[in-house]
């Protein structure tokens, strides 16, 4: 098992950082946002391909000298590949599987490119080396070559496409097998190089007509080697099979969390089936008990049983990027590649297929009559499989023949005529379909060659872009023009002969067709970098891996619009870049990421798609799509079509209000825009914020402070008052709509929302909310020097269509807001509680004066005439009786209010029940309209009577209060 590394250009031209090095067997990866952090991984050999090479003049890369570590296709042959060949010749099967993320040099390592040819090439040239000077043996040698793509298998040898794909089956003898694949039988090395030709463009047109990449498909050559001795009757059969996996990012998509049809997609079956094979092969060898080793649970596990299960030789080469910008699949590719290192494998030797019955022609004594019958039928058996296998060869070679007369016509045409040539994702698929303009052509568009003019012209609505611009009219076309036919069909126009140089046509490779068709677009490295910077001037590696991932995904959108509308599913998708121009409460970029914006073009309803959820329902879209082309009906229940979610609360854009004033006690009142993620007005907010008193009446001038620590310790109060919402752009383009306002203030553990507002393009909003530091703290006035207040604005959507989704969205907001008034009863409940502490001391306080009084009085009787006359001055005091009145009425206040409080808390402890009720109560499971709509009038009714008995204990909770407050008025103690 062996690690990879290799650097694409678009990475390198991207000015993307190296985050991997290699150390003997180990590979160590670095976190481009956390440089410290390292992770190492160690395998049986790391080959180093990213630098230290140069090209020598036959064009093969080879190593710049002694101290490069540059590992070449030679190398990694020599290692693998040499071992697979001794298997074969001893008679064991062998297994080579290549994963990785695409783009990382895993079909490079296979197939390989140009001068530098990969294992497979060099493989089965060598198998034939020997072969040509053995005597007394013979050699049967088969090849196949098949794609697994969407769980159906596709003959890649074979022109015509059975619909459904070929079946796999199972025998007792031979395990799964393929049935009707074709097998070549082949007598040089020269002939599997034309059938790998005749494979890769079948792979190719079939690619193009799905609207689907290789990337997302698995391809398997097979070869089957059978050596027959002659001399000593005996057969060794050996199956090499060498398997170009699907890219490694598919298989991380395939959980894109937060979709509701996660696990529907049949397009990845393969390859997580085949993580779990790995990982239960692993969890064995590890000494644990495994019940069940899911083989049968998709077709490419099921074709590699044998291998994965023991009987092969198998060697996995996990290529990765070192590129900053694909950390994290690169990090996922070095963890799977991780589990496979723990697998065990146990070779099975090859046991003699049959013996030659030439040794009992002879017998000593008479054979039974029926034995007799069996040995001719044997006899004749093998004569019929040794004439077979001349007639395959010689089937082989006519249609040989025939290649090699296209081949030829097809040279001398490129001699004489212009032609466009793909170019494909995978660089091994480029260039392999060549469309000669000859005469006028007319399919998706019209191309004319007329007196040495190659014009291009769009048929009606269908989409044609040349050099990243779409043209509507007739165009002339330059050599080396881009030209994109459709959602994702790119070909680079070659012109006449005369008009060639000697240019190096590889750089226009499919990054170069997306990052023209994208700066067309106004998107660019440049736009996204030009306020996010290094201080050498480069890019931000985040900025680069959001540039990398928008123009991978160019292509797949384009192909799900064009799904889309084939299928009548009037679905716009578009692709944005979430945060371009966001900020933090401190001011500080957020972290950028792409998404997809879904709009439905007939009921305006729009929703967000992150990267993986989209990734996720572009398979799904194939599906069903794969099905429209093989004429099967396409409908699908709403729950399971990927062209539908429900309605969603959608992000509209955000307002920075800086709280700075707060610190000095000054009142702000703002008018500020709502930014979208693009740096786009989407509204203009008006709020004010003021510092009040703790009863909420406004603070003026001379309440200001010069410097804020003058309020450290103390409590500090302010009411936010959010007036309205101007122009929203949200409403101005469909009037149904709704807005809503939510923020959260330093660390409140919620968010607080306004009340939804429909219909009113300027929202009027008039909400107050009265906050309280108690004891303001060092953090606390930092928050307000140096934080904003973010006011997020929301987008509501249809109530015809989104009712219960508002219902549930709405029911969520309001329990939120029920438990901030429940927490805040629960503080005045406390208050109430050391209210009440306080008049039971003041009663003993009152009773010792009482006492004190009594003994003062008895002595006062004593006095003289004139201090009796400065005791008239003054207020005559309480009489013994009056004294025991007012205690009794202080004791009765007592009661009333303990009274009051008992009844409050039990009131309370319902209000506690119905929340906790409200908070477990969870929507059905199940996507059941009837049952969803039984949960949400449920729903509105325990609210309602939440809500009712909540006012209710508040209000008797002020009654009784003021009841008591009331009579201790009128009772009051004389001064």
């Amino acid at each position: 098992e062996e690690c990879r590394k290799h650097g694409s250009l678009l990475e390198k031209d991207a000015g993307s950082r190296c985050v991997i090095s290699m150390n003997s067997s180990s590979t160590s990866i670095y976190d481009p946002k956390t440089p410290g952090l390292m992770k190492t991984f160690t395998f049986d050999l790391a080959y180093w391909s990213h630098s230290g090479f140069l090209k020598d003049k036959d064009g093969m890369l080879v190593s710049a000298g002694s101290n490069s570590r540059y590992a070449g296709q030679g190398e990694v042959f020599r290692d693998l590949g040499q071992g697979v060949l001794d298997n074969a010749w001893q008679g064991y099967n062998a297994t080579l599987l290549a994963y990785g993320q695409t783009g990382s040099g895993k079909s490079y390592s296979m197939i390989g490119y140009g001068a530098n040819r990969g294992i497979i090439p060099v493989v089965c040239e060598e198998l034939f080396k020997p072969i040509q000077n053995q005597k007394n043996k013979q050699y049967q040698v088969t090849f196949s070559m098949l794609e697994i793509y969407n769980e159906q298998v596709i003959d890649l040898l074979s022109e015509t496409k059975k619909p459904g794909g070929l079946k796999v089956r199972e025998d007792q003898q031979q395990g799964f097998y393929v049935d009707g694949l074709k097998r070549v039988a082949c007598d040089s090395y020269a002939q599997i190089e034309r059938l790998m030709e005749q494979g890769t463009k079948i792979r190719t047109t079939a690619s193009t007509s799905m609207n689907a990449t290789s990337s997302r498909s698995h391809m398997v050559i097979t070869i089957q080697f059978k050596q027959i001795f002659l001399d000593e009757d005996i057969t060794k059969q050996s199956v090499i099979n060498l398997v170009d996996l699907a890219g490694s990012e598919r298989q991380k998509s395939s959980g894109s969390e937060g979709d509701r049809l996660r696990e529907g997609t049949r397009v990845n079956l393969s390859l997580t089936t085949l993580g779990n094979v790995i990982s239960a092969l692993a969890e064995v060898a590890m000494g644990k008990k495994v019940l069940h080793i899911p083989y049968r649970d998709s077709v490419l596990t099921k074709l590699l049983q044998s291998a994965l299960g023991g009987n092969s030789r198998t060697i996995m080469i996990a290529a990765v990027s070192p590129a900053d910008i694909c950390y994290e699949e690169t990090l996922s590719t070095l963890r799977y590649a991780e589990r496979y290192s723990f697998v065990v494998f146990q070779i099975l030797g090859f046991v003699p297929l049959y013996v030659h019955t030439s040794q009992l022609k002879f017998p000593l004594f008479p054979l039974p009559e029926e034995l007799r019958c069996l040995l001719a039928e044997n006899e004749l058996r093998i004569r019929t499989i040794q004439l077979t296998w001349e007639y395959r060869l010689e089937e082989a070679r006519r249609e040989r023949e025939k290649q090699y007369a296209a081949i030829t016509q097809e040279r001398r045409m490129m001699e004489t005529f212009p032609y466009l040539l793909n170019i494909n994702e995978d660089p091994q698929l480029s260039g392999v379909l060549k469309h000669f303009i000859q005469n006028a052509r007319r399919n998706h568009a019209t191309f004319t060659n007329t007196e040495g003019k190659i014009t291009i012209t769009p048929r009606e609505t269908c989409k044609v872009v040349v050099n990243g611009v779409p043209i509507t009219m007739k165009t002339k076309l330059q050599h080396l023009d881009r030209v994109i036919l459709g959602s994702n069909s790119a070909y680079l126009y070659v012109g006449f002969p005369a008009e060639r140089t000697n240019e190096d046509l590889l750089r226009y490779d499919y990054d170069y067709f997306q990052s023209e068709l994208a700066a067309a677009e106004g998107f660019s490295v440049d736009k996204l970098g030009k306020h996010y910077c290094l201080s050498a001037g480069k890019p931000d590696p985040s900025v680069l891996a959001v540039f990398h991932d928008y123009i991978k995904l160019m292509p797949l959108v384009a192909e799900a619009n064009q799904m889309s509308e084939e299928l009548k599913k009037e679905l716009k998708l578009e692709l944005k870049v979430k945060n371009l121009a966001s900020s933090d409460s401190r001011g500080y970029d957020l972290q950028k990421e792409v998404i997809v914006k879904v709009t439905n073009k007939i009921t305006n309803q729009v929703w967000v798609w992150s990267k993986a959820k989209f990734i996720n329902r572009k398979f799904l879209m194939e599906e069903v799509y794969q099905q429209f082309l093989d004429g099967e009906d396409v409908y699908v229940d709403q729950d399971r079509d990927p062209f539908w979610d429900p309605v969603e609360v959608i992000h509209l854009g955000s307002a920075h209000i800086w709280l700075q004033s707060l610190a000095y006690c000054m009142k702000l009142e703002e008018q500020t825009e709502v930014l979208n993620s693009e740096g786009m007005e989407e509204a203009i907010l008006l709020i004010n914020i003021a510092p009040c008193s703790s009863d909420g009446r406004a603070f003026g001038e001379d309440s200001m402070v010069i410097d804020p620590l003058e309020l450290l310790g103390r409590r500090i109060d302010f009411q936010i008052h959010i007036l309205q919402c101007l122009g929203v752009k949200w409403l101005r383009e469909v009037t149904e709509r709704g807005i809503q306002i939510g923020y959260r203030v330093y660390d409140l553990p919620h968010t607080l929302y306004t009340k939804p507002v429909w219909k009113n393009m300027n929202a009027k909003i008039e909400e107050t909310v009265h906050f309280s530091a108690l004891n303001a703290s060092h953090e606390f006035l930092n928050y307000l020097k140096k934080n904003a207040l973010i006011v997020d604005l929301w987008g509501l959507q249809g109530i015809s269509l989104q009712y219960f989704s508002l219902i549930c969205i709405g029911t969520t907001n309001q329990i939120s807001d029920l438990y901030l008034k429940l927490l805040k009863l629960e503080e005045e409940t406390e208050l109430l509680r050391d209210i009440n502490r306080a008049l039971r001391e003041e009663n003993v306080f009152l009773k010792d004066k009482l006492k004190k009084w009594e003994t003062g009085h008895h002595e006062s009787k004593k006095l003289k005439s004139p201090n009796k006359r400065a005791i008239n001055m003054t207020k005559q005091p309480l009489s013994s009786k009056e004294a025991d009145q007012m205690c009794n009425h202080r004791t009765s206040y007592d009661a009333d209010f303990a009274k009051a409080l008992k009844v409050f808390y039990q009131n309370m402890n319902i209000v506690r029940g119905q929340f906790l009720k409200l908070k477990h109560n969870k929507p059905p499971e199940e996507d059941n309209l009837q049952m969803l709509r039984l949960f949400t009038e449920r729903q509105s009714h325990m609210l309602k009577d939440f809500g009712e008995q909540l006012e209710s204990t508040i209000c008797r909770l002020k009654n009784d209060v003021a009841l008591i407050v009331k009579k201790k008025r009128e009772k009051a103690w004389p001064k």
